[in-house]
């Protein structure tokens, strides 16, 4: 049986944890940053877990 292939922009967008969870970055971070808050960016600099909805489908794109 081949290699599995690993989706190269999944694994440039997140980062696996030790208890299998996920890792990723907030989106509207890259642009557009004059009007919005202090607040609003520093929360969007932040990392946050994956949603447990989405984790079936990352493991999918990322298999090693």
């Amino acid at each position: 049986m081949p290699k599995l292939k690993t989706r190269k922009a999944a694994s440039k967008r997140y980062k696996v944890t030790g208890n299998d969870n996920f890792l990723r970055r907030h989106a509207f971070k890259g642009h557009l940053l004059m009007k919005k808050s202090n607040k609003q960016k520093r929360k969007l600099s932040q990392v946050i877990k994956v949603n447990y909805t989405d984790i079936q489908s990352i493991k999918l794109m990322l298999p090693y």
